[in-house]
């Protein structure tokens, strides 16, 4: 029996070089609905939220800013005092049913105690306030999200296994349908609600719901999203509830209902992708011993739909020098549609919460017949440049502000940002990906035929 060939790992020493996570943390308020975001930081933070948002005007009802200027740095002022009448001011403006803080950069220099300070005006405000550190100490901007879901984790309700089973015996009782009234054929009883999943991880709800049925034509029924759309309708966590994530720069959140609140995580690839997501859903039917139905033809149907961007991306190279986390669920998906992945570089890397995802890509490789790629984690950029010198690749996926300098050396570029908003999740959004990869290419392609088109016109002449 052929062994798999196991992926290079190498770390580097070059900065996180990422964005800060409060750019990742901006979408949330369209999540949540009846949530408001208060951002504690200095100016200079205010203005990197409205570019993160794009369109401020209609975030701003639900997003303030507690702005620090010289007397809280220098501590001349009563950060509590000073908190509590901007959440005031927030409850009367707004009433949310939860005030969300995001301490910043500024918070961790000055060593401001927003954990100590949320109880105290939580009682007296009557609000639950949840706080979150979106600062730049962590690896990834995407991390920012991650911060906020393990923290609203410990707000989530305990789960009750007694009156939970005693609903599902309800229903099981009541879930009797005739399967097939022409043959005269007594009915059959459809199988009960046997499982308590909760999926975590922010996703637009047309995304989410199409989740939910690719669950359900398994039998599998979700019992929640964290985030939910309101704060009053978080799962339900505890011994007895598996959690599953939808992205793979959510370790903090995957470890915290394991750590804190005794759930079981379900470790499977990430739904990103045709085949992404039959991984998915087929480790979640492991995990409650329900029989996978009908996902490899499902599977193969949508490879046929996307068979006009294979012909595009097939034999093409492709190189990720690190940015979101999301590195090498792409990086799989697109070598299983026929391209070449030189390297991935990824700012952090969690092997455990990965470790799905990584047998996947080794499995991909090897059923594609392409090389392994090496994975660089906090790669040196300067490095990475002189190995794509060497390497040419047809695409570099990279931050924004190295896109310019590889398009002037010759190399096609995508944003990786653009992934991170980008509804790429689940077998349907295949081509919103694909999408993103092949226009660089085509407008490569659509410029060396104009040129060629303008050359002839030229010896006409």
């Amino acid at each position: 029996m052929k062994t798999l060939e196991i992926p290079t790992f190498e770390c580097e020493t070059g900065n996180y070089h990422t964005s800060c996570p409060i750019s990742c943390v901006a979408w949330l308020y369209q999540k949540i609905e009846d949530s408001s975001f208060l951002v504690v930081g200095t100016k200079t933070r205010g203005y990197f939220l409205q570019n993160a948002l794009g369109v401020m005007i209609f975030a701003e009802p639900r997003y303030a800013m507690a702005e620090s200027e010289e007397g809280d740095i220098s501590a001349q002022l009563n950060d509590q005092k000073e908190l509590e009448r901007i959440c005031l001011r927030v409850k009367n403006d707004r009433n949310p049913s939860v005030i969300i803080w995001i301490g910043t950069c500024t918070t961790e220099i000055i060593k401001m105690d927003l954990e100590g300070i949320a109880p105290k005006l939580e009682k007296q405000l009557g609000i639950p306030i949840v706080v979150a550190r979106a600062n730049g100490l962590d690896h990834a901007f995407t991390q920012g999200e991650d911060t906020v879901l393990a923290a609203m984790t410990h707000r989530c309700p305990e789960y009750n296994r007694h009156t939970t089973n005693q609903q599902k015996e309800d229903i099981t009782r009541l879930a009797v349908v005739d399967v097939a009234p022409n043959n005269n054929s007594p009915g059959e009883r459809s199988k009960p609600i046997k499982c308590n999943l909760v999926l975590f991880g922010s996703l637009p709800s047309s995304v989410a719901s199409q989740s939910n049925l690719e669950s359900k034509r398994q039998s599998i029924s979700v019992s929640g999203w964290l985030p939910s759309q309101k704060y009053t309708e978080l799962p339900a966590l505890g011994e007895g509830v598996y959690v599953c994530g939808v992205n793979p720069f959510l370790s903090r959140t995957a470890a915290t209902p394991m750590r804190r609140r005794k759930c079981q995580l379900v470790g499977a690839p990430f739904p990103i992708g045709p085949d992404g997501t039959r991984a998915w859903i087929e480790k979640i039917c492991s995990v409650f011993d329900v029989k996978p139905d009908g996902l490899e033809e499902r599977e193969n149907q949508i490879w046929k739909n996307l068979s006009d961007y294979l012909e595009v991306i097939t034999g093409k190279s492709v190189f990720f020098m690190g940015d979101n986390l999301l590195e090498i669920s792409i990086a799989r998906f697109l070598i299983r549609c026929g391209m070449v992945v030189y390297e991935i570089g990824i700012p952090y890397m969690d092997r455990r919460y990965q470790a799905a995802e990584l047998l996947l890509l080794q499995h991909t490789c090897e059923k594609m017949e392409k090389p392994t790629p090496r994975i660089v984690e906090k790669p040196d950029n300067y490095s990475q440049v002189q190995r794509m010198h060497e390497l040419q690749p047809d695409l570099a996926i990279t931050g924004m502000a190295h896109a310019n300098p590889l398009e002037a050396r010759n190399i096609d570029t995508k944003w990786s940002v653009e992934f991170t908003f980008a509804q790429i999740h689940g077998s349907v959004n295949a081509r919103d990906a694909l999408e993103l990869v092949t226009r660089p290419l085509r407008r490569r392609s659509d410029s060396i035929l104009g040129c060629r088109s303008l050359s002839r016109q030229t010896v006409d002449v």
